[in-house]
């Protein structure tokens, strides 16, 4: 009886909050069939985590003692100690690319590294907001829209945020189709929302397919060092896919492994949702910050787009230069849609992928520099 008073007497206004805060991310992920893979993890687990007494975290219980939590070991040993489970994630999503359509329309590539924009502009304000280099760093990420790039930058930097970031990052990803309609319309014009592009895609080699992984991987290790753990898990998940041999071990990445990774990173990440330093102005202000960086990297994309058309003769459709962020293929699918709606024989979904798997590539390059340049300018 007085183990059952003891626990209602521990129950905090902030505990309520997250209790609230993780129905609403169950809510978003059931009723409206945002990201449910990750929010509903997510959601369960901080309410999980803000149960007074939770066994589930690491603390001293009066009568029991010392409690180790089976969230916290698993954020201590997935996610703080090795960075393993976003990085395990990233074999999957690689098995699941393909990156077909941007080899055979190389170009695409610009669109990914013009839709980064908004990470560096983010990380500029955030500074100015009163937040610390590398807090302002991991916020940035958020613009990426790739949440396990989002965990592992505010880990590897040892962000106070990684809770309210993880949140961003998942939350603007799963809110994709409502966001980028309104940025992309903001900044074209429906005569520019109408241009054709034909789709006449090169033939693409087996071997073309299984070289670009590995090159990418060699390339980035040497631009961007800090990169390599992010982006050679990615390829080395697509080299699987790619070299014919290893169906099998493909379709598992794809699916047994993904899903497994998704369910405990979701679950693993509320550790950092506990309520002490998740419920307060500054999870807000990242909210915010999260959304600016989100915006500004889908602008960046259509700007850099309609740049070029400046002085190309076959005109490009602006909007392809906003799936340039990382959101596969979310935010492929919100171009063809836009453009169909705005001309039915428009087709774009193929330019659109390219530049989405692209961004894809970008985002954890764009992860890795930040990683290589941050700690040397702290020191």
């Amino acid at each position: 009886m007085d183990f059952l008073i003891a626990g209602l007497t521990a129950i905090t206004w902030k505990q309520v909050v997250m209790w609230a805060i993780g129905g609403l991310l169950i809510y978003l992920a059931i009723k409206k069939d945002y990201e449910p893979a990750l929010l509903l993890p997510m959601g369960f687990g901080a309410i999980l985590v803000n149960l007074p007494l939770s066994g589930v975290i690491n603390q001293t219980v009066q009568g029991i003692g010392e409690v180790n939590g089976i969230v916290d070991w698993l954020f201590n040993i997935g996610i703080a100690a090795s960075e393993a489970l976003p990085l395990l994630l990233f074999i999957g999503i690689g098995a699941m690319i393909d990156f077909g359509p941007l080899l055979s329309n190389p170009k695409m590539f610009l669109f990914g590294a013009a839709a980064q924009f908004g990470i560096f502009l983010t990380i500029t304000v955030a500074v100015l907001c009163g937040f610390g280099l590398k807090d302002a760093a991991a916020i940035g990420i958020i613009g990426a829209a790739d949440g396990p790039t989002s965990i592992l930058v505010s880990q590897v930097l040892k962000s106070n945020y990684i809770g309210p970031i993880a949140v961003a990052a998942y939350s603007y990803m799963a809110l994709v189709p409502i966001i980028q309609p309104a940025a992309i319309k903001l900044v074209t014009t429906k005569k520019e929302r109408r241009i054709r592009m034909p789709y006449n895609p090169k033939n693409v080699s087996r071997a073309t397919r299984i070289l670009f992984p590995i090159l990418v991987t060699v390339i980035a290790g040497i631009v961007a060092p800090q990169s390599v753990s992010l982006v050679g898990f990615l390829m080395f998940g697509n080299l699987i896919r790619e070299c014919g041999r290893l169906d099998s071990l493909s379709q598992t990445a794809q699916k047994e492994l993904a899903n497994l990774v998704t369910l405990l990173l979701g679950i693993t990440i509320s550790a950092s949702m506990k309520a002490e330093q998740f419920v307060s102005p500054y999870t807000l202000l990242i909210m915010a910050l999260g959304l600016v960086a989100f915006v500004f990297d889908t602008i960046g994309g259509v700007l850099f787009a309609k740049f070029l058309n400046l002085f190309l003769k076959h005109k490009i459709n602006p909007m392809v230069g906003a799936a340039g962020i990382s959101a596969f293929p979310m935010s492929a699918r919100v171009v063809q849609k836009m453009a169909l709606k705005e001309d039915n024989q428009n087709h774009l979904l193929m330019h659109a992928v390219g530049a989405n798997v692209s961004g894809q590539i970008a985002s954890v390059i764009a992860g890795g520099i930040i990683l290589g340049l941050v700690p040397g300018m702290i020191h």
